[in-house]
């Protein structure tokens, strides 16, 4: 918790269904079995951001943990401030948290086992800005696993939001809960690591082989 204000950010997006989720968090304060169905909406879309972060064996139970602190924390969800969606994400981040030496370890291990380098053939702006957009579960390997299991684990976090659940900047300031601004820095410098640890090339080559 940072405490700083969100008030002078742009207004916060919205998504299909948040009224209704929000509505239904509302109503299982009195009625608990009406949290089954965000469970029912959201679990197998946390259960694969645990699994490309942490990998398949430990994303149950991350999923799991992740549903009963938001359970537990409902009466505190606040619909102002994300849409149920962000406020999970946010959770799971916050559980993840926990396991950053097992994450670190995992994404060396893709690192050696990984492909050889590549030499890229544009090194400008629009690949390395892209590197959000195609990072993958599968995808995380060889050099890029390396350059991302470098990164500070504040800005490794607002990366793969960014990447692995597709938020916007003003949703990740949402999910954790720091100045829409301080998004933007944390992946621009993410970005700016990550094209320096693959000396300057297109990040994305060894990611293309794997998407065909």
């Amino acid at each position: 918790m940072t405490g700083e204000p969100l008030t002078a950010d742009p207004p916060p997006e919205t998504r299909p269904g948040r009224v209704d989720d929000s509505a239904v968090l509302r109503m299982s304060l009195n009625e608990p079995e009406r949290f089954g169905a965000i469970f029912d909406a959201y679990f197998a879309e946390i259960h694969g951001y645990a699994a490309r972060r942490l990998g398949q064996d430990a994303a149950s139970d991350i999923a799991s943990q992740t549903f009963l602190e938001a359970f537990r924390q409902r009466a505190r969800y606040d619909d102002s401030r994300a849409a149920v969606r962000t406020w999970l994400y946010g959770i799971a981040t916050n559980v993840i948290g926990r396991h950053r030496r097992a994450e670190v370890r995992g994404l060396r291990a893709r690192e050696r086992l990984g492909p050889g380098e590549r030499s890229g053939d544009d090194a400008g702006g629009g690949h390395a800005d892209r590197v959000d957009a195609r990072v993958s579960a599968e995808g995380l390997r060889g050099r890029l696993a390396g350059a991302i299991a470098a990164l500070p684990a504040r800005d490794r976090d607002v990366l793969l939001l960014v990447a692995l659940a597709d938020m916007s900047h003003q949703e990740v300031a949402a999910a954790l809960d720091i100045p829409y601004g301080t998004v933007g820095s944390r992946l621009n410098r993410a970005r700016r690591k990550v094209r320096a640890a693959l000396g300057g090339t297109n990040p994305m080559h060894d990611l293309e082989d794997d998407h065909g």
